[in-house]
């Protein structure tokens, strides 16, 4: 019997490899081969993990490669990845065994080309607009003269050197400065930790506080004025309390400090003449104006002295206005005199005639008990009236009364019949054997009881009337009354 091809041995020199050999062999090749790479490509789906990593994927329109950003470069990476950003990023390339992948690891990254960056600062000064860190409202105006002007900016730079040089010109001032980095990594940083702590500054305090502040940069690249541009940076100058200009660049160079900053000045040189003012133009306005006032105040003193002057002319004669006010005045007086003694006398006189005039008290009283009597008289006469009227009307409520009375009925010749309840009884059905009855008239009463024949049965009168005659009995009954029950 033959063995199948299936089954049969085949000859070859090639090595069994485990997936673990293969995927470290691919690692270092693609490490070896591309140790250090500089990667361009838009990124995507971007993510910052917890851990501080960043995990991203790079792509253009062929193909598209994972990244990662440890956590230790990501801090010095410069720039804040988003999506959509275009950039560069340089690395080196590895493989991920556990997934079959591979990625670059990302060292560094910058933006891909002055366009990304322009759209990116567009994209910020936009956020921050909304936000309401440019509205002109909330600008304060730079002091007119201070006293202590601050300046962010470097130290060994030309610009500080300009500045010292402008404010000694115009007019002395004391000048503090707080030395930072102007570009590179770590410069936004510090010039906002420079605006903050400018801010922080005490009134009163062994270092003093500034009226204003500079922030100032020599000219450069769009890439060397991004510390400006940082929204770290921008938003410190938004919220410092001390009136800020911003003198970044040269005349053409707009940062987005400058839509922050209370004044924006186009070189730091123009900063320094906006923060003081010329001390002899100053001194000779001054000056000039001192004779404008010395010279207004003159005109001004000539000018009442004459109005003054003629109102003088126009006045009357003091002496002769009070010789003839002294004259009226004792005319006055003793005219007053006179006049109270005949106030009084027409005051007396008027007095007794009213007085005459008045009744005397005991007529009064006589006329008011004569009213008096009269009224009382009036009074007795209208009460005996209306009483005499009410018992008249009495009486013929009375005799109307015992005219409608049922007894007047029994005088003649009726008679009302109760049971022993005092219930009337209105009719034979009401009756039965042996029920007893009082039977009223109009001089008694007189007690029956009902027989079984249905006829009464006297038992006795409760009230009689006169006595009849005994031992004569009525031999024929009255034919007028008929049977009662």
């Amino acid at each position: 019997m033959t063995k199948s091809a299936s089954t049969d041995p085949v000859d070859h020199n090639l090595p069994v490899l485990t997936v673990a050999e293969v995927s470290q062999a691919l690692k270092r090749t693609v490490e070896g081969a591309f140790a250090r790479v500089r990667v361009r490509g838009e990124i995507s789906g971007f993510k910052r993990a917890a851990s501080g990593h960043l995990y991203f994927s790079l792509k253009d329109t062929d193909a598209v490669l994972d990244g990662v950003c440890w956590r230790g470069s990501a801090g010095r990476l410069g720039l804040a990845p988003e999506d959509g950003m275009e950039v560069i990023a340089a690395g080196r390339l590895t493989t991920y065994p556990g997934r079959s992948k591979y990625q670059i690891v990302v060292e560094s990254m910058e933006l891909a080309g002055e366009g990304a960056l322009l759209k990116l600062l567009e994209e910020r000064r936009k956020k921050l607009a909304a936000e309401g860190l440019f509205d002109a409202g909330r600008k304060r105006d730079v002091p007119f003269l201070p006293d202590v002007i601050g300046v962010v900016t470097s130290p060994t730079g030309a610009v500080i050197r300009d500045i010292l040089h402008r404010v000694a010109d115009r007019f002395p001032r004391r000048v503090i400065l707080w030395p930072v980095l102007v570009q590179g990594k770590g410069a936004a940083e510090q010039v906002a930790a420079a605006i903050d702590g400018f801010n922080r500054l005490a009134e009163g305090g062994s270092l003093p506080r500034p009226d204003v502040l500079i922030v100032a940069r020599g000219g450069g690249s769009l890439e060397d004025l991004m510390a400006f541009n940082e929204e770290n940076v921008v938003r410190a100058a938004a919220a410092s309390q001390i009136p800020l200009i911003s003198a970044i660049g040269h005349e053409t160079d707009t940062t987005l400090i400058d839509h922050a900053a209370d004044r924006r000045a186009p070189t730091p040189t123009a900063a320094a003449e906006m923060a003081v003012p010329v001390r002899m133009e100053l001194a000779s306005q001054v000056m000039d104006t001192a004779a404008r006032m010395v010279a207004a105040a003159n005109r001004m003193t000539a000018e009442r002295r004459t109005r003054i002057e003629g109102l003088a002319r126009g006045l009357p004669n003091l002496r002769r206005m009070l010789d003839d006010v002294t004259q009226r005045l004792d005319d006055w007086s003793e005219r007053l005199g006179n006049s109270l003694r005949m106030g009084i006398a027409r005051r007396r006189s008027g007095l007794s005639e009213l007085a005459a005039a008045l009744p005397h008290p005991g007529h009064r009283m006589v006329l008011n008990r004569n009213q008096l009597a009269a009224g009382t008289r009036a009074l007795h006469t209208a009460a005996h009236g209306y009483l005499r009227q009410r018992q008249d009307r009495f009486r013929h409520a009375v005799a109307l009364l015992e005219s409608y009375s049922y007894k007047g009925v029994l005088k003649r010749g009726f008679a009302l019949i109760r049971d022993r309840q005092e219930n009337p009884i209105t009719s034979g059905a009401m009756t039965r054997p042996g029920m007893g009855l009082t039977i009223k008239f109009h001089d008694g009463t007189t007690g029956v009881t009902v027989n079984e024949n249905g006829k009464p049965k006297t038992y006795g009168k409760t009230k009689t009337g006169p006595a009849k005659p005994k031992g004569k009995k009525s031999s024929a009954k009255d034919a007028r009354q008929g049977k009662l029950l």
